[in-house]
């Protein structure tokens, strides 16, 4: 019942977020998604779909592509992310069982700090937004490097909350919905809570997978009024990361990471630091 109602939920989030950004594409109608685009897409929301999250990622082929300006990377991230976000959402909620209030209140926690977030991140400068991307990086490479080593919390076997343990999480879901908007990226805090409150770990794919499918709608139609990210890149994004879920979802389902997670670590770091040095160089030369 509960799943069924989350389901619809998500439907109907999905189909306002989808008219909200066809209505704000049409008047320009000619949008053209690059290849560079589409295939980033693809490859980033495999390895979501994985495990590996996107948001890291994408900002660091942004940046060595100068695929678009510093300024526009979290709204073209969660713009562009938002479809394929929802597609895995479907997935993980569809397959793994967890207690139906747990659930719905951390991801209504999660979808309260996106709307709040959203609007500030959109109306950043452009240094402000280099630091706090460049930080987000920093964080995507320090969780990364965890992962690596296994020095996530192990977890429990609950697959649901109760009491102050649920208050704790709601309200940090409420702050990692905030930050995310950003380009720090859900599911590493999301994931390290759950473990953290003793949950099964694997009660983390449908809160992190359904936090994040219901928060990006919300937070992207705040960067969409606002126009504070690329409408084509964010095309290319969404329509190659359809592709790419699909295919580490149904076909690959599970392969060896670890030589990958290494690539993209010194990816992730090279670029977090690039995007720090352009903030201390706008500094002074202001």
């Amino acid at each position: 019942m509960v799943r069924a109602a989350t389901f619809a939920a998500l439907a109907l989030f999905t189909t306002s977020y989808v008219a909200v950004w066809a209505r704000s594409l049409w008047p320009v109608r000619k949008l053209r998604p690059t290849a560079a685009s589409l295939l980033t897409g693809l490859v980033t929301n495999f390895f979501d779909t994985l495990g590996i999250g996107s948001f890291a990622t994408t900002t660091s082929i942004f940046k060595f592509a100068h695929m678009v300006p510093d300024q526009l990377i979290p709204g073209t991230l969660n713009v562009g992310h938002t479809i394929p976000t929802i597609f895995q959402a479907f997935i993980y909620i569809a397959a793994i069982e967890v207690e139906a209030a747990t659930l719905v209140l951390m991801i209504a926690g999660a979808v309260a700090g996106s709307w709040f977030g959203s609007g500030w991140v959109a109306q950043m400068p452009t240094r402000k937004v280099r630091i706090g991307v460049g930080c987000a990086l920093l964080f995507a490479f320090v969780v990364l490097l965890m992962r690596q080593f296994d020095l996530f919390p192990a977890g429990g076997q609950a697959l649901g909350l109760t009491g102050g343990k649920l208050i704790v999480a709601v309200t940090l879901n409420c702050l990692f919905g905030a930050i995310s908007t950003l380009g720090i990226g859900f599911y590493a805090p999301c994931m390290t809570l759950v473990g953290l409150l003793g949950m099964n770990p694997i009660a983390a794919f449908p809160i992190m997978m359904g936090s994040s499918a219901f928060l990006m709608p919300v937070a992207s139609s705040r960067f969409i009024l606002r126009d504070a990210y690329s409408r084509t890149v964010a095309i290319g994004l969404t329509i190659g990361g359809l592709f790419g879920v699909p295919i580490a979802a149904f076909l690959v389902k599970s392969m060896p990471l670890t030589a990958a997670r290494w690539l993209v670590m010194f990816v992730v770091l090279y670029a977090a630091v690039r995007m720090l040095h352009s903030a201390y160089t706008e500094r002074h030369t202001v």
